[in-house]
């Protein structure tokens, strides 16, 4: 069975540079990385990842906390979590905090018993004083700081301003948005502030609308927006705080024989998979999701190995314009 000896032999490098290969600590150039990974292939190394959690005090383990699974938002960004996680041999631990609040202490738990090198959340239900002792980098992506390490955003409130800009640019004098959910205040209600400066900037008629929580969790909204429509029989566009609201907007809209774009303009936010399957396609504000699943993981990893980081990152948004509009 190989050693760690025989794979710093067969890439010419110190035992020494290529245990901080394997254990993610300092600067390691790319190209030395991609050597000691091609030799551990050759050699078909298993490094003995209970000694290394021994001497590391942590695994290389990550913690991520989503509030759904099945929502496509949060699938796409847990794929793309496991994706960066997995490029720095990483693995992941993932909980669902959906209808757990009071197993918020047995997931901790978890982390804990699991020696995991950090934690990533993604969830809005989660109380961060819950982690208070959690002696482990915390980052948060699309939620607020509070106690964490460092936090990963998209530019909401751009977002807001550019689906407000892009729906009155093509006409439409009567607004609706609908948001996150009442009471729970997140990063993402800044789309809402975002379009409503930019409907009061251009004096357009408009009105926000919160989501409740059991619409969150089941993650259906036809009912809200068949009032909404039925009840508001002006209204020429509506911006979504989410491709999944946005894609029911379009079945509402065909139950009731609405045309759209000609009658309705809808627009979404995250550019999911979902966005570019319906009839007609979604123009949506394009979330960078991919990016920051990766700045996350770089995060939590320099942390981890005791580096500072910046406390907020925000990634910039864009519009995708499709059929909807």
């Amino acid at each position: 069975m190989a050693t760690l000896k025989d794979v710093a032999k067969e890439t010419g490098l110190a035992v020494s540079t290529v245990s901080r290969v394997l254990n993610s600590r300092g600067y390691i150039s790319e190209e030395t990385r991609n050597n000691v990974f091609n030799a551990m292939k050759k050699l078909n190394y298993q490094p003995n990842e209970m000694a290394r959690s021994l001497s590391k005090q942590t695994t290389n383990t990550i913690g991520v906390i989503v509030p759904h699974i099945r929502h496509p938002y949060f699938a796409e960004l847990i794929s793309n979590i496991e994706s960066a996680a997995n490029s720095r041999k990483y693995k992941i631990l993932l909980f669902n905090s959906k209808d757990r609040d009071e197993k918020e202490i047995e997931i901790l738990d978890m982390c804990n018993q699991n020696r995991v090198a950090g934690i990533i959340l993604c969830s809005g239900t989660v109380a961060m004083n819950k982690f208070d002792k959690i002696n482990v980098p915390l980052i948060t992506i699309e939620r607020n700081l509070e106690k964490g390490t460092a936090c990963v955003e998209c530019d909401n409130l751009k977002g807001g301003r550019l689906a407000a800009k892009h729906l009155i640019e093509l006409g439409c004098k009567n607004l609706v948005q609908i948001s996150g959910v009442c009471g729970n205040y997140m990063p993402a209600d800044s789309r809402e502030t975002g379009f409503i400066e930019v409907c009061e900037e251009y004096k357009i008629a408009h009105q926000e609308l919160k989501t409740n929580e059991t619409q969150y969790n089941v993650g259906e909204y036809k009912e809200l927006i068949e009032d909404v429509l039925l009840n508001n029989k002006g209204v020429d566009g509506i911006f979504a705080s989410s491709d999944l609201i946005a894609a029911q907007i379009l079945q509402v809209c065909a139950k009731l024989k609405i045309k759209v774009p000609q009658q309705l303009k809808v627009v979404g936010f995250d550019d999911v998979l979902v966005a570019s399957l319906t009839t007609p396609t979604i123009t949506t504000i394009h979330q960078p999701i991919k990016e920051m699943a990766q700045m996350a993981i770089s995060l939590l990893i320099e942390a981890s190995n005791g580096k500072i980081v910046p406390s907020k990152t925000t990634l910039p948004v864009s519009l995708m314009k499709r059929e909807s509009t």
